[in-house]
């Protein structure tokens, strides 16, 4: 570690970087650092991502509440951005079943908190570090409707699988009526177009039915916490 950290030093110096560069370039390693020490602490689980803003008695949240609930009770760590709305409705059905209920949460201008059913929390910095994190935490990935950062997370898990720069994990997008219409903007305008191709678009799969995913988890089964996808060299996937 000594040698890699004067080799570091010696890249520094030789890049000419400014203290400015160094200090940022360090919260970064800072960020990622904890996090990897965070999600070492709980076997590869489900990640839910959703928006901050719908009502809590709405019938997302419901159903968010409702899957995070049956995922704990098959023992399936349940793992969200830790804020309210979709996240706080999937950590407290995990919490009140009694499982892991963690929560991966970053600092904003507006909406976010962290929620009071997370079992394990970790608050960021970065949205990569954080987003780096939720996607190495998970073998289901599981997007209810959201806003712009619910896409972003989105269409960043899903481009590193088609360019097989992680392991083609299940992944679902849940409310039909919700996700249909950009499913058909892939299909009528990229596929189309020639910027994607039909095998994209059979990455995700669109779903009212959140018992799929319970079904997708239990089928991958319950891994040990020292044995993550991201670690086996061996694989045929990019590590990311």
């Amino acid at each position: 570690m000594d040698e890699a950290i004067t080799k570091w030093l010696d890249q520094i110096a030789e890049n000419k970087l400014n203290p400015e560069d160094v200090e940022r370039s360090l919260r970064y390693a800072k960020d990622l650092e904890q996090g990897l020490a965070k999600i070492r602490t709980y076997s590869q689980g489900v990640s839910i991502f959703g928006s901050a803003r719908l009502p809590m008695n709405g019938k997302w949240c419901k159903l968010a509440e409702q899957l995070g609930y049956k995922l704990a009770q098959n023992g399936h760590p349940v793992i969200t951005g830790g804020g309210p709305s979709i996240m706080e409705a999937a950590n407290k059905g995990a919490y009140e079943a009694g499982g892991r209920s963690i929560g991966l949460n970053i600092q904003l201008a507006h909406e976010q908190h962290i929620n009071q059913y997370v079992t394990d929390e970790m608050e960021f910095h970065y949205f990569f570090a954080r987003k780096v994190m939720l996607t190495m935490s998970s073998k289901v990935y599981v997007f209810f409707p959201g806003g712009f950062g619910t896409l972003d997370e989105f269409s960043e898990i899903l481009i590193l699988m088609q360019e097989n720069k992680m392991p083609k994990m299940p992944m679902f997008l849940i409310g039909k009526s919700y996700w249909k219409p950009l499913d058909r903007f892939f299909a009528s305008k990229m596929q189309r177009a020639g910027t994607i191709n039909a095998a994209d678009r059979k990455i995700y799969r669109i779903t009212d039915n959140i018992d799929e995913v319970v079904e997708a988890a239990n089928k991958i089964g319950h891994r040990s916490i020292y044995d993550n996808l991201y670690n086996d060299k061996k694989s045929n996937f990019k590590l990311i």
